[in-house]
C-alpha cells in the first residue's frame, strides 16, 4: 500500500530534516510503502544538502513553488499534483515543524484497515501552547459550531484514501482551507487521537492574526449557513438591546459585521481557475532520494 506524506515548508528545513529522521525510525509494518512530497513554498532560505540515508523511505520528492502562496495552497497543490502524477492509495498532509507528531503516523495506518476507504482525522484531545492561546483557539472552535454548526476539531493532520483526494482538489474551497474543505466533501470521518506537538526548532508561527484568519478561513467555506445565522442573530440581539442601546451594548454588532466583511473578502480566494492551474507554479522537482 502506497502512502504519500505530504509536508509544506517555508524556510523550517532544520525541523523538516527532524520530521524526516524520525519518519524514518518509524516501526511501520512493511505492507506500507512510505514516500515523502516536500512542497517548498518559495522558501528564501536555501535547503542544507544533507547526506543522510533514509532506509525505511521509499522516496524523498522535493516541489520547489515559483511564488509563495500559503500554506493551504502549498497542501491544495500537493493534493493536485500527487494525485496526477503519483501512484498512491492515501495521502497523509502534515505540518513539518514537529507540532505533527511523526510517530502518529503509526495510529493512522493502524485505522486504516477498517476505515472503509474513508479519510481518517488527527483530532486534537491536546495542545501545547500558552493558556491564553488554548481559550482562543477554544472560542475559535465555539465560534465555528456556532456559525456554521459543524465542529471542526482538526488541521492538516489527516490520512486521505484516493476517492477524498479526488473530491478535495474537485472542489474550490481546498483552495482556501484545507480543514473547511474536507468537512465540506465528506460528512462520515474516522478519527484518531491527535496531541498537538512542541515545534523542533524556533516559536510557533501560529499568531493570534494567524487563528483569527484560520478561524474566518474555515467560516468562509460555510460562509451561506453563516449569513443565515448572522441575520438571525442581528435581528434577536436589536430586539434584545432595544430599550438599553448604547454604544458598548452595538459592539457585538460591530465585530459581527466586520467579520461578515472578512470572510466575504476571504471567500473570493475560493479560485477554481487558479487551483486548475496550481501545478504551472512548480518552477521545478528535486529528487532526494
Amino acid at each position: 500500500m502506497k502512502i504519500k506524506i505530504l509536508i509544506p515548508v517555508y524556510n523550517d528545513w532544520q525541523s523538516l530534516s527532524k520530521v524526516i529522521e524520525k519518519i524514518n525510525i518509524l516501526l511501520i509494518d512493511s505492507k506500507f510503502e512510505i514516500s515523502v512530497i516536500i512542497v517548498n513554498d518559495a522558501s528564501n532560505h536555501d535547503r542544507l544538502h544533507e547526506d543522510k540515508e533514509y532506509e525505511n523511505i521509499q522516496s524523498i520528492k522535493l516541489i520547489n513553488m515559483k511564488i509563495n502562496q500559503g500554506h493551504a495552497r502549498c497542501i491544495a497543490t500537493g493534493l493536485k499534483y500527487i494525485y496526477e502524477k503519483e501512484d498512491f492509495d492515501y495521502i497523509i498532509p502534515m505540518d513539518g515543524d514537529g507540532e505533527d507528531r511523526p510517530e502518529e503516523i503509526k495510529e493512522f495506518l493502524n485505522k486504516v484497515g477498517e476505515s472503509n476507504d474513508k479519510a481518517i482525522i488527527g483530532q486534537r484531545i491536546k495542545r501545547s501552547e500558552n493558556l491564553i492561546f488554548k481559550i482562543c483557539y477554544q472560542l475559535h472552535k465555539l465560534i465555528t459550531l456556532t456559525f456554521t454548526g459543524k465542529s471542526i476539531k482538526f488541521g492538516n493532520f489527516t490520512c486521505l484514501p484516493k476517492s477524498t483526494v479526488e473530491k478535495l482538489i474537485n472542489e474550490k474551497a481546498t483552495w482556501n482551507s484545507f480543514s473547511g474543505s474536507l468537512t465540506k466533501v465528506e460528512e462520515n470521518l474516522i478519527s484518531i487521537p491527535s496531541t498537538r506537538g512542541l515545534r523542533y526548532f524556533g516559536p510557533s508561527k501560529m499568531s493570534f492574526y494567524n487563528l483569527i484568519k484560520h478561524s474566518l478561513s474555515i467560516i468562509s467555506v460555510f460562509r451561506k449557513t453563516f449569513l443565515i445565522r448572522s441575520a438571525l442573530f442581528i435581528i434577536v440581539y436589536i430586539l434584545f438591546i432595544k430599550s438599553n442601546a448604547s454604544v458598548v451594548t452595538a459592539l457585538p454588532l460591530v465585530f459581527l459585521l466586520i467579520a461578515v466583511y472578512a470572510i466575504s473578502n476571504l471567500a473570493l480566494r475560493e479560485n477554481m481557475d487558479e487551483f486548475d492551474k496550481a501545478l504551472s507554479n512548480i518552477k521545478d522537482i528535486e529528487k532526494i532520494k
